[in-house]
């Protein structure tokens, strides 16, 4: 298989050859490059990029560790602050963070944390696949302790509800602490939006269930196929002893426009498409059971991750065109540069400053056509982003057979209703102060639940903060 490199971005599949397959797209460091990476880091005595990571990650502690060929201690570093490494190296947007504040970046070639990170966690992945030896070292933090009044911490339990990444974080800090945690998981396969929204070719799934390994190699029990708020409640968890709740649920409620012609045969949301491609197989249809439908033509409407990510997935499901439609310019898209740069090299076709105003289907309820409107940009709104505008008159069609819309997503309000206690706000997101504590006693929550949709990286360092405050809360009941 050839291999490519863009300016950028790390070694990985060529466009011809990937957009056939769902095999991971960047291949990652060999331990030459990593280590070439790793000495143009400057130890800056600042270190902006650690004020740079939601989780306060110590990077250039692990950058060094690399430099010097010592990849176990690099683990070790990441692992004091960051429980998935494999995933955030993978997804999580370092260009805005981390790497942003870097100094080198002034220069404009900041070093690559991201793919450093990546590098040391599959490193390790390679060469200690036993999950157990994972958090080794003194200056680990995932040691069981007693609490200072000298109580056995394991006697407690704490439920985390939710098996993304704020839940994923927040029950390995937790079990670190010494404490009994039981994941409570919808689906039956643990991770959340790491398994159900994020397609293979950028997060494989094996790599999710390694770093769920991980977890459970430090106590940390998970069951799955028990939807809280339906086969348990809030109140039932602590009725069955649980000493405290975490809520990580995330925002998995689609958003629609409200235009007409949204009910057709072939419109999708953007989490219904992706969950049947990338949680239950629809891509590998009829090995597995579940069906979804390719169309020739396919829209997908947003211009963030995650409509780039439901219009790469179409263009694999071989589908002749795909086009990305967008209200507003390329400049404005909130997706990750690099997801941008790997759309338009696999042919998606970017339909700019145009928005769907209805759908229209034939007389048996299927979508033909998409009627859209050009817009032009006018003063900046609330986000800082220059608002959208109609030009009056300029509709046209667009002959579509697949609509995928990716606009964003709201949470879930199952719990919400059955917890009737817990405060909420205008859009069903939680109400929680900094540390995760909502309107109940011993229920904390974090993540898109609080915040709405956000990244991975946001939603764990949610995660870390509020298993630090169930801490302090549960020692405060002792």
């Amino acid at each position: 298989m050839k291999i490519e490199k863009k300016a950028g971005l790390m070694q990985g599949q060529p466009a011809q050859d990937r957009i056939k397959n769902f095999n991971e797209v960047p291949l990652g460091y060999t331990e030459e490059e990593a280590i070439r990476e790793a000495s143009r880091c400057l130890q800056c005595v600042k270190k902006p990029c650690i004020a740079g990571c939601p989780v306060l990650m110590d990077i250039p502690g692990f950058i060094e560790a690399i430099k010097k060929k010592d990849f176990e201690k690099a683990l070790r570093i990441i692992r004091n602050t960051n429980c998935l490494p494999a995933i955030t190296g993978r997804v999580c947007p370092q260009e805005d963070q981390c790497q942003k504040v870097c100094v080198l970046s002034r220069a404009g070639d900041p070093i690559s944390i991201g793919a450093l990170e990546r590098f040391v966690a599959d490193w390790h992945r390679l060469h200690s696949p036993s999950p157990s030896s994972s958090p080794g070292g003194e200056d680990s933090p995932f040691t069981p302790s007693l609490t200072e009044k000298g109580k056995d911490k394991s006697a407690t339990k704490i439920a985390v509800v939710g098996s993304g990444p704020a839940g994923l974080t927040c029950a390995a800090e937790l079990a670190g602490m010494g404490y009994d945690v039981t994941i409570f998981e919808g689906f039956h396969e643990p991770g959340g939006v790491l398994v159900y929204g994020i397609p293979e070719f950028r997060l494989p799934k094996a790599i999710v269930s390694g770093e769920v390994d991980y977890l459970k190699s430090l106590g940390v029990h998970v069951a799955t196929n028990v939807l809280i708020g339906r086969a348990l409640t809030i109140a039932d968890l602590f009725r069955e002893g649980y000493k405290s709740v975490f809520i990580g649920t995330g925002a998995g409620l689609p958003q629609f426009m409200g235009i007409p012609g949204e009910n057709l045969n072939g419109v999708y949301s953007a989490n219904e498409f992706l969950t049947r491609v990338n949680l239950m197989k629809a891509h590998k249809f009829p090995e597995y059971d579940t069906p979804v439908k390719i169309g020739k033509k396919v829209a997908v409407i947003g211009g963030g991750n995650v409509a780039m990510d439901a219009a790469r997935t179409a263009k694999r499901l071989a589908a002749e065109h795909v086009y990305l439609i967008y209200r507003r310019t390329e400049n404005e898209m909130p997706a990750r540069i690099e997801e941008l740069i790997r759309a338009k090299e696999e042919g998606i076709e970017f339909q700019l400053l145009t928005a769907p105003v209805s759908y229209i289907g034939d007389e048996k309820g299927f979508l033909r056509q998409a009627e859209c409107i050009r817009m032009e940009l006018g003063e900046p709104d609330s986000s800082g982003r220059r608002r959208p505008v109609p030009i009056k008159g300029s509709e046209f069609k667009v002959e579509i057979d697949q609509v995928v819309v990716a606009i964003g997503s709201t949470p879930n309000p199952i719990i919400q209703r059955t917890t009737p206690e817990l405060k909420v706000k205008k859009w069903g997101t939680i109400e929680a102060d900094e540390n995760g504590a909502t309107s109940i006693p011993g229920v904390f929550a974090g993540g898109d639940i609080v915040t709405g949709s956000a990244t991975v990286i946001t939603a764990m360092g949610a995660g870390r903060k509020s298993a630090a405050a169930i801490d302090q809360y549960l020692k405060s009941m002792l």
